[in-house]
């Protein structure tokens, strides 16, 4: 992924000079809004004068990463002239039209925020649901996502999100009613878990799901598109079925291959075994199997079950060796200990943080 950042803070010239820079070089902010665009020229104006309008309000610092995913209806040279006069504004360009993913990706590597929140820049979100999701987030809270319960789009693209939820739903055992909702509150260290591509940004909460963390749903309005062209299409909704297959194996069989490769090529051999031995009986009993392509299809089962257990086994193998222990430090939410007596031996662990007698992971409150 190729990104230039231009970061524009108030009237000073200087800041279009454009380079990279981590996050953390600078204070974090209590709220981040990320917003990938792409052509939306005619609506930022407008969206930006909501969104300052709430964020104003809320007593939290904050600030606005507008995310340009290669738009040519120049929608840069709106996001800065807005930058100009809003010191809160944070542009990210994209150097192609790289699609969703990657564009939230780049939001997420420069948000500075405690808690991050996402929208589109369609104005079919409403900023005014911003303090909802604020107050949806609770202590055991970790993602929120919305809910357009009263959408305002053709049955061309409802029908086929009612279809696409209803199975994703079931499939991954998430009780959501619409993952395809952009309009979503995360805490920093969720997205810092995350690492999106191709098009599973879609499964975000069945992602964050597997990690351990706790996902909630409210409801929103959604309002009709004003301006601009809807980037749905027929070929997405064919498109996230691999994307599932894709999410649901990562999700259940990422630390354990060989759970699902093993399975199928045990079927394969059995099913191969049953057949030869069937075979075996029948050449035995006086049949001449010479005309009887069932004792090459039952060959066949056994090759491929060993050859999918294999599989399973070299992917079993190249888990272990990228499996590392410090990864499990991330998924611990809290540890509480009677009592406190120092530190304890063992390798640092620069992702937790000790208060008083609890060790709690960054970012959530022991």
């Amino acid at each position: 992924m190729s990104v230039r950042l231009h970061e524009i803070r108030g009237a000073n010239p200087a800041s279009h000079a454009g380079g990279a820079r981590h996050p953390g070089l600078e204070a974090a902010v209590d709220l981040s809004v990320v917003i990938p665009i792409f052509d939306e020229r005619d609506n930022l104006t407008l969206l930006h004068q909501r969104l300052t309008e709430v964020l104003g309000g809320l007593d939290r610092t904050y600030e606005l990463i507008f995310v340009d995913d290669g738009s040519t209806d120049g929608s840069v040279r709106i996001c800065r002239e807005l930058a100009t006069a809003d010191d809160h504004i944070v542009i990210v360009e994209l150097r192609r039209h790289f699609g969703k993913a990657t564009a939230l990706q780049a939001g997420f590597e420069m948000a500075r925020g405690d808690v991050i929140i996402t929208m589109d820049g369609d104005l079919q979100d409403d900023p005014k649901e911003i303090p909802a999701f604020l107050s949806a987030m609770t202590e055991d809270v970790d993602l929120v996502s919305g809910w357009k319960r009263k959408r305002q789009d053709p049955l061309s693209k409802t029908l086929p999100s009612r279809i696409f939820n209803a199975v994703t739903s079931f499939v991954s055992g998430v009780p959501l009613r619409d993952f395809n909702c952009g309009f979503k509150a995360y805490r920093a260290e969720v997205v810092r878990q995350l690492d999106l591509y191709g098009e599973i940004y879609r499964f975000i909460p069945v992602l964050a799901h597997a990690k351990g963390y706790h996902v909630a749903e409210i409801p929103v309005d959604h309002h009709p598109r004003q301006h601009g062209a809807s980037k749905y299409s027929f070929e997405r909704f064919l498109r996230g079925a691999f994307d599932l297959l894709t999410v649901t194996f990562l999700c259940r069989f990422q630390s354990r291959p060989l759970h699902l490769f093993g399975g199928v090529g045990m079927f394969f051999i059995l099913i191969g075994l049953a057949i030869d031995m069937y075979m075996t009986v029948m050449w035995f009993a006086g049949a001449s199997l010479s005309n009887r392509p069932l004792l090459l299809f039952g060959t066949l089962l056994i090759i491929v079950g060993v050859q999918v257990l294999v599989f399973g086994l070299l992917a079993e193998m190249i888990t272990a060796a990228t499996y590392r222990r410090s990864d499990v430090v991330e998924m611990i939410r809290q540890v509480h200990r009677a009592s406190a007596v120092g530190p304890e031996p063992g390798p640092p662990r620069s992702h937790v943080t000790r208060t008083g007698g609890a060790v709690g992971v960054a970012g959530r409150r022991p």
